[in-house]
């Protein structure tokens, strides 16, 4: 599926107020739905692609072997989903970023929803 469709996809999720894909190299999303007055969804995903090269940095200075899968942000009313998206035909600096209403969401369904959009992604 291509970004367009992706994104689309990401936002049927129960509780999906915005999505965006991210390249955390530069900072510069790919595309984005959503979002709206209140969030602002370049601004959120510039900002996240520190979240995601800080915990990279950490990882490799413990020398853990392993890799990010997804980071979960939670606020009061808000998740923010951060997943990561594995090399081969997607790249290897990309995630998606999903925002969640906290009432309407479900956590694990939506987790499982973006592994499965990430798994037909093609960019």
């Amino acid at each position: 599926m291509n970004i367009e469709t992706a994104l689309k996809e990401a936002m049927t999720i129960t509780g999906a107020v915005g999505v965006a894909l991210v390249d955390y190299d530069s900072g510069m999303s790919l595309g984005s739905l959503g979002g709206g007055d209140w969030l602002n969804l370049e601004v959120a995903a510039a900002g996240n692609t520190e979240v995601v090269r800080s915990k990279q940095r950490v990882i490799s200075a413990l020398d853990l072997n392993d890799e990010i899968e997804d980071i979960l942000i939670t606020l009061h009313r808000q998740y923010h989903l951060i997943r990561l998206l594995t090399g081969g035909k997607r790249g290897n600096s990309l995630f998606l970023y999903l925002v969640l209403d906290r009432d309407r969401a479900n956590l694990a369904l939506a987790r499982h929803s973006l592994k499965a959009i990430e798994a037909d992604l093609i960019v």
